[in-house]
């Protein structure tokens, strides 16, 4: 596979973007099954998140379609976490712009990849890469209890933006209904 490819706008982005324990890539087709095996349907995995929990493998498809929308209307969407040691799928990561120089990041991890580093080595990736694409606004949204996630997000040098949370609905909190919660918005600015 190519490791660059180029949007519709002409811009050149990485596909395969490897670190010391971690490739990262774009979303394929064929990755459905194991996305929804491995993280996506999961109820603690997906508990704190922004997008519901996936219920089959048509919801799956609708991400990965919805993927391929990012890609080609920006320079990078949603790429997956695969471990180089034995390429196993252990979660997504990503950019979503909301400018050519604004975006967002994010992580998920199967629970058997928590607690070992897979997101601190993902997200130092994304900013790398944010950094390439000329991105100067970058920022997370975190759910204010998720303390693991503020925890990484922190260490990797965002600062939290509001005190006390900001409102957000996040469909998995409560199987019967989506519910606003509060998230702390974080930021990332480094001085060159």
């Amino acid at each position: 596979m190519d490791r660059r490819g180029r949007t519709r706008a002409g811009v050149e982005v990485e596909l395969r973007i490897e670190t010391p324990r971690l490739v990262l890539r774009r979303p394929r087709e064929v990755d459905a099954e194991a996305i929804l095996a491995r993280y996506a349907a999961d109820p603690d995995v997906t508990h704190y998140l922004g997008w519901p929990r996936h219920r089959s493998l048509d919801d799956t498809r609708a991400f990965l379609r919805f993927s391929d929308v990012e890609w080609d209307r920006a320079p990078a969407g949603p790429y997956l976490i695969f471990s180089r040691e034995d390429d196993r799928l252990l979660g997504s990561t990503g950019l979503a712009f909301r400018s050519p120089t604004d975006a967002e990041v994010g992580y998920v991890l199967a629970r058997d990849a928590w607690g070992l580093g897979y997101a601190s080595e993902a997200l130092t990736a994304m900013m790398a890469l944010a950094r390439r694409l000329g991105v100067t606004e970058l920022s997370a949204r975190c759910h204010v209890d998720h303390r693991p996630s503020r925890r990484v997000l922190e260490k990797a040098g965002f600062t939290r933006e509001d005190e006390h949370g900001v409102p957000m609905l996040f469909p998995n909190l409560d199987a019967a209904r989506p519910q606003a919660a509060l998230v702390y918005r974080y930021a990332f600015s480094k001085e060159e």
